[in-house]
């Protein structure tokens, strides 16, 4: 048998025999939560376009999202996938970085 299928699987009875490929197992990739912590400095509003800019939450959700972080301290802008949820991490950092804002969000797994 070539190299190239060796994975693959010799099927049937002596006579006749087909090879076929082994079924794939699909793994369903981890989550992880975006979270922007409250701090004393940054302005609600900021914090509003923020979670519309990079979170694309509309002007009701965002403004809810933010009561929340103001109140409880934290809030889960969103759920994605590793890279995905680093990415938007470090946008908001960056970016309120570059306005003059502590504005801080991290990454935690689902």
């Amino acid at each position: 048998m070539s190299e190239e299928n060796k994975d693959w699987e010799l099927e049937g009875d002596e006579s006749v025999q087909t090879l076929t490929r082994p079924k794939e197992k699909t793994k369903t990739p981890s989550f992880y939560k975006v979270i922007i912590h409250n701090d004393d400095f940054t302005p609600r509003d900021f914090v509003v376009h923020v979670l519309q800019r990079f979170f694309g939450k509309n002007e009701q959700t965002a403004t809810e999202l933010m009561l929340q972080v103001h109140h409880k301290g934290f809030g889960i802008a969103g759920l994605y996938t590793h890279e995905i949820a680093e990415t938007k991490a470090f946008q908001v950092n960056e970016f309120a970085k570059e306005n003059n804002y502590p504005l801080k969000s991290t990454v935690e797994k689902e």
